[in-house]
């Protein structure tokens, strides 16, 4: 009986083991990573970039299962407008009451929360976003890799921004507008590199 429980606690030990070496936390490279904005309007369009704060992939049996990632509103950069003074004037705006309120919301936060790998490196990601401490749900095609430790992952996302209280010359609450109209979605297209962190393995029984 001895034998068979130590031959049993080494199986289920064994087990455990496998399937914590397939399952672990990729934690992104804030150097290689970058999240690019672009808004568009009846007179042209403005981009630029939204640095990563911080960020967490959870990847099961070599295929993402799940993320949260942490972008910093202060660092807003505007990169189309050449003149110093409009440049500073866009992205004053965007930081104000009228977009992002960055004073009151420095942080905006995507959390996945179910992922479709449709093979290859084809996903289908869903999740929620929170601008301005207003969640709401985003679905979202990706391409991503987890190869030898490391994560690749791109794709765009498509923000009602609307949705997230940002009304600026947006023809839903606003009549005649006219070439000032802001189109209510902006995108956010990511390029995301992660590092499998050691010590930070998985367990499918947490």
């Amino acid at each position: 009986m001895k034998t068979t429980g130590k031959l049993l606690g080494t199986f289920t030990f064994a087990l455990i083991f496998s399937i914590a070496s397939f399952a672990g936390n990729y934690e992104i490279d804030k150097s290689k990573s970058e999240v690019k904005w672009k808004g568009k309007k009846v007179a042209g369009e403005h981009y630029g970039t939204i640095q990563l704060k911080n960020g967490t992939v959870k990847v099961e049996d070599g295929k993402i299962a799940g993320g949260t990632f942490v972008m910093d509103m202060t660092t807003i950069v505007d990169e189309d407008i050449e003149s110093e003074s409009m440049n500073d004037r866009l992205v004053g705006h965007l930081k104000s009451d009228d977009f992002f309120s960055v004073e009151k919301h420095p942080a905006a936060k995507l959390v996945l929360k179910d992922v479709e790998h449709k093979g290859g490196d084809d996903y289908v990601f869903s999740g929620h976003l929170t601008i301005k401490d207003i969640t709401h749900p985003v679905t979202f095609d990706s391409k991503s890799l987890v190869e030898d430790g490391i994560l690749k992952s791109t794709g765009t996302i498509e923000v009602d921004r609307t949705l997230y209280d940002i009304k600026f010359r947006s023809g839903k609450f606003f009549q005649g507008l006219g070439d000032k109209l802001i189109y209510d979605t902006f995108t956010l297209d990511f390029n995301v590199v992660a590092m499998e962190s050691a010590g930070e393995q998985v367990s499918e029984n947490k």
